[in-house]
């Protein structure tokens, strides 16, 4: 069971800022560079609260100016509560990676923090303890949900949208455009009969983590924190529940892209060793004209053998080697037998040498087969995206996947809505 429950947003007033300057990427992939142009960008821009403006004081700070800040942006009006509890609609629309339109819908809410042993909420992937420190003196000292965690949902018929879209339609709060050029648009959903049926589409539903692991898992342990604290507050205490945003994996705007991997070291291996080192796979050749050819050749001649097991190798030599096998019964996962089989099996790369940055995981073809023609690598292994059955069938079975399997698209900008913990859920 997934209890998500409405809730009084904190949010930016539109009429007072544009909210286009002050939303920001989520804080994990802002770059150091980065956070001077954000601070600069609007005095009001969300990564005032997520981030200190010089990296290198991040280990020392307290973040005890998050909730002044916080605080002031209230009294100026920037930052505006809303009067009674609601969901909130998603719809951002956008480019994908192909040049395609597309809209995906989601819903922000409040979620139960539940414990990964109950199996209503999956990890997908292992977490670090570095920034769950980090984020925990941030929760401690903001008492706020400042960005939010994206859940995944198995809604084949996306019957949940449905809920949702009505409201963008006809009552929308706001919109922002991202430097990257897609459109958020936020709507409120308040009326006692959408909120509950919300609910109750929500209730059976098994969540998986998309991003946003080190936030929950600071949750939870803020939550037990707090619980040893205050062992009087109950099952319906703040502490118990944190933002989040729910996405149907199944729905056509839900993009799920590969991360490729690029061996840095050389040399690459010859037409004998790929032959000697890949019994059993199949191969052909076909030629590249240069790195912006890349992308087309992989959607022509990688993207039909999904069914496979395969993947595109590129040495810079003006052939791209396409390479595939039948899956086996067991149905294991093509990013698992391509760690095994070629990045340890050809190139014998084994986990440590991969743990001490033998293997680099660009998102980015074009970029990736730019950096082998200058020197940054040796060889790129350009792979299929995971589909969303792989993601559910793998954390179902409580295992997690391997080390940056997933790039899920768009990321989620910070300063759509914030939650502060004042808030009852």
């Amino acid at each position: 069971m997934s209890d998500i429950r409405p809730f009084r947003a904190l949010r930016y007033d539109p009429a007072r800022v544009d909210l286009a300057k002050v939303i920001a990427p989520p804080y994990d992939v802002i770059a150091a560079a980065e956070r001077h142009v954000l601070y600069d960008r609007d005095p009001h821009n969300a990564v005032r609260l997520e981030l200190v403006r010089d990296v290198r004081e991040e280990s020392a700070t307290d973040y005890a100016e998050v909730p002044r800040t916080l605080a002031a942006w209230q009294r100026e009006g920037v930052l505006v509560r809303d009067p009674r509890p609601a969901f909130y609609a998603l719809r951002q629309r956008f480019q994908g990676p192909d040049g395609a339109a597309r809209e995906r819908i989601a819903c922000f809410g409040l979620l139960r923090c539940e414990d990964y042993g109950k199996r209503s909420v999956r990890p997908h992937e292992r977490t670090l303890a570095g920034p769950k420190q980090d984020r925990l003196k941030l929760l401690r000292a903001a008492r706020a949900n400042l960005s939010s965690v994206l859940l995944l949902f198995e809604d084949r018929d996306d019957a949940i949208a449905g809920l949702l879209v009505e409201a963008l339609a006809s009552r929308p709060l706001g919109e922002a455009r991202d430097p990257a050029g897609h459109l958020h648009t936020l709507a409120r959903i308040d009326a006692d009969a959408p909120v509950a049926a919300l609910r109750r589409q929500f209730a059976d539903r098994a969540l998986v983590i998309a991003d946003g692991h080190h936030r929950y898992e600071t949750s939870l342990a803020y939550r037990d924190e707090q619980r040893a604290a205050h062992p009087g507050a109950g099952p319906d205490a703040p502490f118990e529940f944190l933002l989040a945003c729910f996405t149907n994996a199944y729905a056509p705007g839900s993009l799920l892209l590969p991360i490729h991997r690029l061996v840095r070291r050389g040399p690459a291996p010859d037409d004998a060793t790929w032959a000697a080192r890949l019994p059993g796979w199949s191969q052909r050749e076909v030629p590249i004209a240069g790195p912006e050819a890349v992308p087309g050749l992989l959607e022509q001649h990688l993207a039909p053998l999904r069914d496979a097991h395969a993947f595109a190798a590129d040495d810079a030599s003006g052939r791209l080697r396409i390479f595939w096998r039948p899956r086996g019964a067991g149905g294991e996962l093509g990013i698992r037998v391509l760690h095994r089989e070629v990045i340890e099996g050809v190139f014998g790369l084994d986990e440590e040498a991969v743990r001490q940055g033998a293997i680099e995981y660009p998102k980015d073809a074009v970029q990736t087969a730019r950096d082998v023609r200058t020197g940054g690598g040796a060889v790129a292994l350009y792979l299929n995206p995971l589909q969303p059955e792989d993601v559910f069938r793998v954390t179902e079975a409580g295992e997690v996947l391997p080390q940056k399997s997933t790039f899920f698209y768009p990321k989620l900008p910070t300063g759509l809505v914030f939650r502060t913990l004042a808030e009852e859920p």
